[in-house]
């Protein structure tokens, strides 16, 4: 399957490029879209597993995205990450990096990345890269098989290494994401890091967020980075680094091994004050803010005109709304998700 032709998602001829700027004064730069809700894992900090996923004739087309992502670059987008669910289980996902990677050839996109569970790694990585992807994030939050598939329910720890290993081969940077978990994970960071170090990778950790129903007490999964920083210094040297990727991790190096660090932090310390980002989901909602319910509806205008107008004033009216921050809260007394929707729904 190959896209329509770019030319029938050309720029509305009154669009702006001045950039999308929010009430707060940050520039959005960033956006992640969610093309599928579907996922082959059910990680238990992300899914329930039996899960109950979007029809389909909801979810947007790849030609919808591809105009939807196309109108957030004229608006000013620099970075795009494809998320999902998994992404790559998407039919024919990899047509919609090959049209969007036209962004990348003329400028106005600087950065087109994924994150996946690196299931469909060793099958895409070639494509991947002809398609302009320089660098993705794969999730692996232990290095032990048996951990591995009870993270992930359902998971191969053997088949997603290759797939890091395909990319590798293939000229991809690989960053390797990891939900730091109590009591599951939380004695495998160092070998986490040295695995990741040794090849080449940067690391980042992830503390839990409170979204969605995951069958299980999301406090007891909830292990601070705070903490988990105090305990490396122990055993490691990191150094404070002003290294930025776009996202929101804050970077150490690590002496011993030369590698970058990063954490994710949105309980402990968030970082709301420079946040650039925005999430559309795979059924053209956007979301603002991950930790709001705030939203606005894409899919209406985009399929309303064939005219990217109404979609424009769509996106400029939402980005006017974005709040300062997020309400994420461990609810420790009603055990209850701070949010009610999956990441799976959002987009990564």
């Amino acid at each position: 399957m190959t896209l329509t032709s770019p030319a029938a998602f050309s720029d509305h001829p009154t669009a702006q490029a001045s950039g999308l700027v929010d009430p707060f004064g940050r520039h959005v730069t960033y956006l992640r879209v969610s093309v599928t809700d579907r996922c082959d894992f059910r990680c238990v900090y992300c899914m329930s597993e039996h899960m109950s996923f979007l029809p389909r004739k909801d979810l947007l087309t790849l030609e919808e995205l591809d105009r939807l992502c196309s109108a957030f670059v004229v608006k000013g987008v620099k970075k795009l990450r494809i998320t999902g669910g998994e992404p790559l289980v998407r039919k024919n996902i990899i047509s919609l990096f090959r049209s969007l990677s036209r962004h990348l050839e003329t400028g106005r996109l600087e950065e087109l990345t994924l994150t996946t569970n690196g299931s469909q790694l060793e099958k895409y990585a070639g494509d991947l890269k002809a398609a302009g992807v320089r660098r993705i994030n794969v999730s692996i939050d232990t290095l032990d098989a048996q951990k591995f598939r009870t993270i992930t329910r359902w998971g191969d720890l053997s088949i997603v290494l290759k797939g890091v290993e395909a990319a590798t081969r293939a000229g991809i940077g690989v960053k390797i994401n990891a939900v730091a978990l109590k009591g599951v994970n939380e004695d495998e960071i160092d070998d986490l890091i040295r695995f990741a170090h040794g090849a080449g990778h940067d690391l980042t950790l992830i503390e839990t967020m409170p979204l969605g129903d995951i069958e299980g007490d999301r406090t007891d999964q909830y292990l601070p980075l705070s903490v988990v920083r105090a305990r490396l210094l122990d055993r490691w040297t990191l150094e404070d680094i002003p290294f930025r990727t776009g996202g929101p991790a804050r970077y150490v190096r690590v002496k011993e091994t030369g590698g970058r660090l990063g954490f994710i932090t949105p309980m402990t310390h968030n970082f709301c004050e420079s946040c650039n980002r925005v999430r559309v989901t795979c059924t053209g909602t956007l979301y603002m803010c991950l930790g709001q319910e705030d939203a606005a509806d894409l899919r209406a205008p985009l399929r309303e005109s064939p005219d990217n107008g109404l979609l424009f004033e769509a996106i400029d009216a939402a980005i006017a709304r974005k709040p300062k921050g997020h309400d994420f809260i461990i609810d420790r007394r009603h055990q209850r998700p701070a949010v009610a929707r999956h990441m799976s729904v959002t987009g990564g």
